[in-house]
């Protein structure tokens, strides 16, 4: 006879695990958190569904199932599968790298209730895909976090909260560290020896222990900013963070549009705001920019991908890394501007034969 168990509470318990640090990685580490709030959104949607169709999930063991049974359970997260998308696509109007990315947790959920709690599940859930979606990453040009660097009429005009917010942004744009690693810098994190200053950081979400040279400008706002807190820098919350930026972005005058487009069922959405306005280039800026700034500019400077990782903390070969690597549109233009050139040297010079 097959045992069925309740899908939410199983959910729960796997989120439980999670939350008290039973649960780890494959390495040992413990679940960033982070990583557990995204688990937390994904059983709200679950929590939704669920209301939607006014039904309970349900887990079977198949171990001791019939081949019917089987084929039963089969047809059932066939259907889930199905109906599931149609939910998050048409209910909740997710684009795929959310409904992608839900099915992605909901595979991980199934690995752990074979492997950890030996309930059979069957390999179903292998079989739950999604369209998968690239979102571009915009950062900023050199020149452009050359001008917040150097430009002291531009500081000079912003209010006291959008200066910090700027010196915590191009610290950031420096030192290419996640922001939860830079809220919590302090005067441990800061090392100073035979004339250079050194930031030393173990990332919280990774564990990869970091050491940047400072460059002058970055240890001129840390100088700023010393004894004021037990922290070296005075960073808000995420959300009034990223809202000050973008202000402060809206000072600097990048305010020409730049839509901001998304991919549903494989299809591009041009995404307006909630006012109904087209995005301009400042409102597409967030605390994730500076650490995807950083390494672009790293890399289109000239540094070289195995240091640039030694920096950022990433591992060698690690597909999170190629994430943050956007080449900009006018880095390009340089670059087949350069190409364009030694074609026409080539043609002048057959034309002298």
């Amino acid at each position: 006879m097959i045992k069925a168990y309740n899908f939410k509470k199983l959910l729960q318990q796997y989120i439980n695990q999670g939350l008290v640090k039973k649960r780890r990685k494959i390495d040992g580490s413990v679940i960033a958190p982070n990583t557990m709030e995204t688990y937390i959104n994904f059983q709200k949607v679950v929590d939704k569904y669920e209301t939607f169709y006014n039904i309970q999930l349900e887990i079977v063991d198949i171990r001791k199932a019939t081949k019917r049974e089987i084929e039963k359970q089969q047809r059932y997260w066939k259907k889930f599968h199905r109906h599931f998308s149609e939910f998050m696509y048409k209910e909740l109007y997710h684009f795929d790298n959310y409904v992608g990315h839900n099915f992605k947790l909901l595979r991980a959920f199934f690995n752990w209730l074979n492997k950890e709690k030996t309930i059979d599940t069957g390999l179903f859930y292998k079989n739950f895909t999604a369209p998968k979606e690239e979102i571009p990453i915009i950062t900023l040009e050199p020149e452009q976090l050359n001008f917040l660097i150097y430009d002291t009429m531009f500081e000079e005009q912003l209010r006291t909260s959008l200066k910090q917010a700027k010196d915590v942004f191009v610290f950031g744009c420096t030192v290419a560290l996640r922001y939860s690693d830079i809220s919590k810098l302090k005067a441990s994190n800061w090392e100073h020896f035979n004339g250079k200053h050194y930031l030393a950081v173990t990332s919280q979400k990774t564990h990869t222990k970091t050491r940047v040279m400072l460059p002058d400008y970055a240890v001129a706002i840390l100088q700023k900013y010393k004894g004021r807190s037990s922290f070296l820098l005075p960073v808000p919350n995420n959300i009034i963070f990223n809202t000050r930026i973008k202000k402060m972005m809206e000072k600097a005058a990048w305010t020409h549009e730049y839509p901001k487009q998304r991919m549903r069922r494989g299809k591009p959405i041009n995404v307006k705001k909630q006012n109904g306005k087209p995005y301009r280039f400042c409102d597409h800026f967030s605390s994730h920019s500076m650490r995807r700034t950083a390494i672009t500019t790293m890399l289109r400077l000239g540094l070289g991908e195995n240091l640039v990782r030694k920096v950022s903390g990433h591992s060698a070969g690690s597909k999170e890394f190629y994430k943050y690597v956007q080449l900009s549109q006018s880095f390009m233009d340089e670059e087949l501007t350069i190409l364009h050139n030694k074609l026409g040297q080539k043609r002048a010079n057959y034309a002298n034969i």
